[in-house]
């Protein structure tokens, strides 16, 4: 039988969010409900306000999620009912190209659940990246349930399925940050500050973050960053160099997604160094480099869809290393929060004070 919750639904372009009631269907083939203990407050989720992803209106926010498998339906085998999972976006299909040469994480036909949760009066709503965690129940596809310890907090673990997973990513798994390494890493959000860590965790030995913001930078330092550089300030390409012997990172990981951030990390990488883009730039941004310079340096140009991550294999690795701990994702999490302050915690996104804010159920 159908579930009424109660979640978070931003209906047109702008406008604040709002508490609506959410019907929640059965899980059919292939689905799961979950009963959601946690989801962080994510940037993707204030461009899905604003308009910046698509006009699918009304949408239900929230994606970065752990909770608890409550049913599922017609043959699903890879979790079960009371099963602690963190939520993904890229359910694999196993059958695609990339899936049957062994490289399920560029899965090039990754799905969500079939059917859709509505509003009371029958309107369809769309789930912020195929989830819709700001709610007390949401409908999945199975395939988007990793199961993980289950001591792990909430608050934390729900953080791995978007913007730490995210940068963490970007450093170990596009980067592929190595032992001595030195990587910058421009823009120090929630995204860039788990790059920093990422590049720890991969032991870079020198680790430099670059941003506009003072507190951002202090940030980075306390989560590992070995030097800092106020982009504000200081000629940011200039300052890795001199940081670097002279000759630039060899990984530059731009989490900003901007034209002007992305040529720093160009020319800031040493010759044959890799340049990695896990930050988001919107549809009419353009960059210019010259052809030559993109040639006579050599080396790699890359993007990170998702930290390259394949949740299966990464999110239980690094739950893991946090109980351990040895990836401290509590610092991540700047304020835990309850449903109806989402609206309150886009404000205090924008002005830069928080890593993320956490509605915990």
């Amino acid at each position: 039988m159908a579930q009424q919750v109660r979640g978070v639904v931003a209906r047109a372009k702008g406008e604040p969010v709002r508490i609506e009631t959410v019907v929640v269907p059965d899980p059919g083939p292939g689905e799961a409900v979950v009963k959601v203990q946690a989801c962080g407050v994510c940037h993707t989720d204030l461009h899905y306000r604003e308009g910046g992803i698509n006009d699918e209106f009304p949408f239900l926010l929230g994606h970065e999620a752990a909770g608890v498998v409550e049913s599922v339906g017609e043959g699903v085998t890879e979790v079960a009912p009371g099963d602690y999972v963190i939520l993904n976006w890229r359910a694999v299909c196993g059958q695609c190209r990339a899936c049957k040469r062994g490289r399920p994480q560029y899965c090039f036909a990754t799905h969500n659940a079939k059917q859709k949760m509505t509003l009371t009066d029958g309107t369809e709503l769309a789930p912020a990246l195929g989830i819709g965690a700001f709610a007390e129940k949401t409908l999945v596809a199975a395939g988007q349930c990793t199961k993980v310890d289950p001591a792990a907090s909430p608050a934390a673990a729900g953080l791995l399925g978007c913007g730490v997973m995210a940068g963490l990513g970007a450093a170990i798994n596009t980067g592929g940050v190595g032992r001595g390494d030195s990587v910058a890493v421009i823009g120090c959000g929630g995204v860039g500050n788990a790059a920093v860590v990422g590049a720890r965790l991969a032991g870079a030995a020198k680790i430099i973050a670059v941003d506009i913001d003072d507190r951002k930078l202090e940030t980075a330092r306390g989560l590992g960053a070995t030097d800092t550089v106020n982009s504000r300030s200081s000629d940011p390409i200039e300052a890795i160099r001199e940081l670097t012997g002279g000759f630039g990172a060899d990984v530059v990981i731009e989490a900003v997604g901007r034209p002007e951030t992305y040529e720093q990390a160009f020319y800031a990488r040493d010759l044959a160094g890799t340049v990695v883009l896990v930050g988001v730039p919107t549809p009419e941004m353009r960059i210019d480099l010259p052809l030559l310079d993109v040639f006579g340096r050599g080396g790699a140009l890359k993007s990170s869809w998702y930290g390259d991550c394949l949740p299966s294999r990464d999110f239980p690795m690094l739950i893991d290393l946090y109980r351990q701990g040895r990836l401290d994702l509590d610092a991540f999490v700047t304020e835990t929060i309850a449903l109806d302050e989402v609206e309150k915690a886009f404000e205090r996104m924008h002005h830069g004070d928080v890593l993320r804010s956490v509605v915990v159920f």
